[in-house]
Parts: structure tokens; C-alpha cells; sequence
């Protein structure tokens, strides 16, 4: 058991020293088998080595929020521009037409809403989840709450075997824990409990010293969205988390709720795929909108 008077701080990230990808395009995923690096394979863009993945998953705790009344018509539309989509078993046999051909980041796990106390998750059935022919499988852990902690990395450790016994990835989400400081120190701590529990992608939130969270989590590394920015500086989001060595994004909010979610998302693949800089790609949204 580890000496808990005694935790240090870690200081040598290595950051000029980069991770070996010469027999693996992405870090960290060398040792998986077939299955695995080809369905991250079809997140993960071949050229960048980045993804832009669209989230419409936060439904199962906001009901229909702001630009998800009718994923029919608000998310399917977008789904010729990202690389993965990120949803609910629900809202993904109801709205998005079976001959899509993107990768599906499956949400596997359930529980509470924004009515009632957060982050009291259980996992979807094991055939349930594979049913969705998903390329990779997300679910939460709450790190720093002590009342979800235990049982939200048991659930996200028992959905890595699944995900394993089938070859499909799973993607940790970090949740923000009640008593953390939402700095580098708390999501490195968060990001790297994903990875030690045998997540292929983690999602977790940009923060000053982002690099050291990438650098200290041995598997790619995506950035969640959060809260509606306006778009300059959603942009500038992506772009900063990419400079800081970042596998790419999941964005929902956004996107779904700019005043132009097709141009939005196409601003964004311009930061993540071409290395656009934000004013670059504002110049993208700012001609898509006007088009729209």
C-alpha cells in the first residue's frame, strides 16, 4: 500500500523526450491487439494522428438541452464532419441512420441527473453495448469524491474488460471531483488513474500545464468541450490543447449550441487536423456562417 504521508509531487515529464510511435501511430497502443488499433484506427485521423469527435451524449443527465432537442436534426447533419460520435444507446437507434459509416464512442455508462446527486453510475449490460457495434466505449470515473470515487473506477475496470474480451477501446471521462482543484495536478491524477485501469483514449479538461497531463498519461489524450465559449475562444481552446500535445477533441456544446454548428465543427477540424490557428479558423466559421 502506498505511504500516504509521503505522496510527492511529480517534476520530470520528459518533455522533450516523445513517446515512441514508430510501430504504432499513437501512443500507447502498440501492445494491442488487431482489434483494437484498428478501431482506433478509424477514431484516430492516419495523417494527424488527431481526432474530432462530437459528443451528444449529455442528454442522459440535461434531458434536451440547448441545440439537442432533436438530434435528428441538430447532430446527424454533422456527423459527415467529425471523425467519431459520441452518444447514448437511445438517441443513437432513434436518430443516427444505420448506414453512417463513423466510428460510435458508445456512453456505457448510467445513472443520476442534474436533478439529484451526480456520478452514482452503473454499466450497461455487456451484449447491450456490444449490440451498438461501437469502436470504442466511454464511461466516467469520479475521481476526488468520496462518495463515487470506488464505484465509479470498479465500473470503468469492469467495462476495460469488456472491452477487452472483445477488442473494443474504452475511453475514460474524468469527471471534476467536489474537493479537487481543477488544475494540472488534479487531472493528471485523474487522466493517469484512466490509463493505469487500462483506458485506450482519455477525455479530460484543458487546463495551464496541459502538458504535463499529456505527457504523464501513456494513451492518447482528447479534450472534453465544456460549457458554451464563444467561438474565437472555443478555437482557441483547441488550439492551445493541441500545442500542448493533445490527440484532438470531444466537443458537444460547442458546437451543437454556436449559432452555426456546421461551420463550428468544420472551424475546429481546420485546428485540429491543419494546424490552423484559431484566427485561421474563425475565418472558416465566420464563411460557413455566412453560406448557412
Amino acid at each position: 500500500m502506498a505511504d500516504l504521508d509521503d505522496i510527492r509531487d511529480g517534476d520530470n515529464f520528459g518533455l522533450n523526450s516523445p513517446p515512441d510511435t514508430s510501430k504504432y501511430y499513437l501512443k500507447g497502443i502498440n501492445s494491442t491487439d488487431w482489434g483494437i488499433k484498428n478501431r482506433m484506427a478509424r477514431i484516430f485521423n492516419r495523417n494527424s494522428g488527431r481526432t474530432v469527435m462530437l459528443a451528444f451524449d449529455h442528454g442522459f443527465l440535461m434531458g434536451p438541452t440547448s441545440g439537442l432537442e432533436r438530434i435528428d436534426l441538430n447532430i446527424a447533419p454533422l456527423a459527415e464532419y467529425a471523425d467519431c460520435l459520441m452518444g447514448c444507446r437511445g438517441s443513437i437507434r432513434a436518430n443516427i441512420p444505420p448506414e453512417n459509416t463513423k466510428p460510435i464512442c458508445l456512453r456505457t455508462d448510467t445513472g443520476t441527473t442534474i436533478l439529484t446527486e451526480m456520478n452514482h453510475n452503473v454499466l450497461l449490460a455487456e451484449e447491450e453495448a456490444i449490440r451498438l457495434n461501437p469502436a470504442a466505449m466511454a464511461a466516467m470515473i469520479s475521481v476526488g469524491d468520496a462518495a463515487t470515487e470506488a464505484t465509479t473506477i470498479a465500473n470503468f475496470s469492469r467495462l476495460v474488460d469488456i472491452g477487452n474480451k472483445y477488442s473494443i477501446p474504452v475511453m475514460g471521462v474524468t469527471a471534476v471531483g467536489k474537493d479537487m482543484a481543477r488544475d494540472s495536478r488534479y487531472f493528471s491524477l485523474a487522466a493517469r488513474v484512466c490509463a493505469e485501469n487500462g483506458a485506450s483514449i482519455v477525455k479530460t479538461y484543458y487546463t495551464e500545464g496541459f502538458e504535463n497531463v499529456v505527457a504523464c498519461t501513456p494513451v492518447p489524450v482528447v479534450i472534453a468541450g465544456g460549457k458554451k465559449l464563444p467561438e474565437i475562444e472555443a478555437l482557441e481552446l483547441a488550439y492551445n490543447a493541441i500545442q500542448c500535445g493533445a490527440a484532438g477533441v470531444d466537443m458537444g456544446r460547442n458546437v451543437f449550441q454556436s449559432e452555426a454548428p456546421l461551420a463550428m465543427i468544420q472551424a475546429v477540424a481546420g485546428v485540429v487536423h491543419d494546424n490552423l490557428k484559431p484566427a485561421e479558423a474563425l475565418e472558416i466559421f465566420e464563411e460557413g456562417k455566412n453560406k448557412s
